[in-house]
């Protein structure tokens, strides 16, 4: 009779049993799926969950609801780093129709890449919470809809504007929302859940301002290290010998993508250095040697540099900066703007407490022979002082960032304004930079200050937010990192009580907690879509072939707040009956 050995185990004395657990009521906790960072129990197919696309003309934030972040955040990448789309669209038939059909090419490409390579989600089996700007062009918004419905045959769309998800993910209902993306920065009132679309108020001095700014200043007064071309010339040639002027060819949108993201900043605003530089400044010495020019000159400020500077650089040399060394210094009119923003250069260079950077790019072609890549010396005043372009106003159609918010105001009805002033949010991808929320609050309370009118050289001006100065103590941002203490006790209570969610994500985090609570927007069923589409005809089973980009002509059944049925108004006049005619009397 053959005996099985003894385990190791029971050599040991050791019985195997089942551990026991001390169960108490109460204490379960729902396990979530390893592949989700929640607490909540999903169904087997996880298909409860909606798929949250917040498409911007740059970059797309995906995830599903009810999770605390996106699953993945990417360039749409037309090219490297560029815009899908513009605020400009061709005239031209022609050209119009090539452009729309790269941008749907474009669409379809980031739409597949959200399920099959972001999300690894089936999308016939995924309703999806589309996160729109206020602002979308409705074509793009058919675009997105005919890819979803037609090529990936998703279930339903629900549109959502993106400033209210922001409000939702702080949870707020009632607050004045103002989006800085890269094309635009659209401030828009939202009462009770309701936004009030007319009105919403836009600036373009956004993220795309600002980076043309940045290349502009680089140009100006960067400098650049070439690639040694051998070896002993790097340790023999000194550095200063080599720099040079920056090239165009270096300073491509990955570049400056990269340098707003990782090196620039927000500094305070220097309104005692300028006061100090007006009042040391003689009447009669001319105004450019010594301080600049104010803010409300429309023909100097940094938005007009940035646009118009970039015609000066092809005619310039090889010198450092040709604001520095002058090429024509007879030329009355452009000799005097390259002194200005010389002085303005100077004043922020000396006023400055960042340090000079250097990075790795790549050299233009015609130095790619040498040992290695090129630096790029960006001076620590350009990083601090780039961002002034976006809280300079004085043009009509450019409002500043801090004039798009009080001119919203002024919109609104007389009681909301107080309840909307101390309930600000700030969101959007420009909003990240570092110091950009109190020093718009400190722009806030700037462009709401008394006039300055005990000058005799300062003419009478219309002051244009006197209605909103007694709101100055009630001004608060629910987001800002570091409030300022204020005497007005709503203030105090709102004022940086927002959950740390980076303003880039907020309407996302809308969007996720929207699908978690089954709400949203205005959802679209793809039989409703089936239904709403003219070319679907059935004429004796013919297959009707619909080209790829038809010409556009919007459902109704896109949601569209600018063509909504007009609020109800007094009675149409009636026009008077006119006076009946006396008739012949008989013939």
């Amino acid at each position: 009779m053959s005996t099985v050995p003894a385990t190791p185990r029971a050599k040991a004395g050791i019985t195997p049993a089942t551990p026991t657990t001390n169960r108490v009521a109460g204490s379960h906790v729902l396990q979530a799926s390893p592949h989700y960072a929640t607490t909540r129990r999903h169904s087997l197919y996880g298909t409860e969950d909606r798929v949250v696309i917040d498409p911007g003309s740059r970059i797309w934030k995906v995830g599903f609801s009810g999770e605390g972040k996106p699953r993945d955040v990417f360039y749409a990448d037309p090219k490297k780093y560029g815009s899908l789309w513009s605020c400009n669209r061709a005239t031209d038939p022609a050209e119009r129709t090539e452009q729309d059909n790269m941008l749907a090419i474009n669409l379809e490409r980031c739409m597949r890449s959200v399920f099959h390579e972001s999300l690894l989600a089936e999308p016939k089996a995924r309703k999806v919470i589309m996160v729109e700007h206020p602002l979308m062009p409705l074509y793009i918004k058919d675009m997105l809809a005919r890819i979803l419905f037609s090529n990936l045959q998703v279930p339903s769309i629900s549109f959502a504007s993106s400033h209210l998800l922001s409000l939702l993910s702080v949870g707020r209902i009632t607050g004045l929302v103002l989006d800085c993306g890269h094309l635009e920065s659209t401030a828009l009132p939202i009462f009770a859940a309701r936004p009030l679309f007319p009105q919403l108020r836009t600036t373009p001095l956004a993220g795309s301002r600002f980076s043309s700014h940045i290349r502009v200043l680089l140009l100006l007064f960067g400098s650049y290290l070439p690639p040694p071309t051998t070896l002993s010339a790097a340790v023999n040639v000194p550095a200063a010998n080599r720099t040079t002027r920056v090239p165009q060819e270096i300073l491509t949108d990955a570049v400056i993508e990269d340098i707003k993201t990782r090196c620039c900043l927000v500094s305070d605003a220097l309104e005692s250095s300028f006061n100090d530089t007006r009042a040391s400044s003689p009447l009669g010495d001319d105004p450019s040697e010594h301080e600049p020019p104010p803010s409300s000159d429309p023909a100097m400020s940094e938005s007009e540099f940035s646009r118009g500077s970039l015609g000066q650089e092809s005619a310039a040399e090889s010198e450092f900066s040709i604001i520095s060394h002058p090429t024509h210094p007879s030329s009355g009119g452009e000799a005097r703007n390259e002194n200005h923003l010389q002085v303005i250069a100077n004043m922020y260079m000396r006023h400055s407490t960042a340090t000079d950077l250097h990075i790795r790019v790549v050299p233009p072609v015609s130095q790619q022979t040498g040992t290695g890549r090129g630096t790029l010396v960006i001076p620590g005043w350009i990083r601090e002082r780039a961002a002034e372009v976006l809280f300079e106003g004085g043009d009509v159609d450019e409002s500043s960032v801090a004039e798009v918010i009080l001119d919203a105001l002024l919109k609104v009805p007389l009681d909301l304004r107080k309840t909307l002033a101390s309930s600000i949010l700030i969101t959007g991808g420009t909003a990240v930079l570092p110091g950009f929320i109190p020093r718009l609050h400190a722009e806030l309370l700037r462009a709401t200050a008394p006039l300055n009118t005990s000058s005799t050289r300062s003419r009478p001006t219309y002051d244009r937010y006197a209605a909103l100065r007694p709101l100055v103590p009630h001004f608060a941002i629910l987001n800002n990192p570091a409030p300022v203490p204020s005497s007005s006790t709503r203030a105090n209570a709102n004022a940086g009580k927002a959950p740390a969610f980076t303003p880039a994500t907020m309407a996302w985090v809308g969007g996720s907690l929207a699908g978690a609570l089954k709400t949203g927007g205005v959802e679209v069923a793809r039989e409703k879509w089936d239904e709403s589409d003219p070319a679907q005809t059935d004429q004796d089973d013919d297959v009707v072939m619909i080209p790829l980009i038809p010409e556009y002509a919007p459902r109704n059944v896109i949601p569209d707040w600018t063509r909504g049925p007009l609020p109800a108004g007094a009675p149409p006049a009636v026009a008077p009956k006119p006076p009946p005619t006396p008739q012949a009397v008989g013939a």
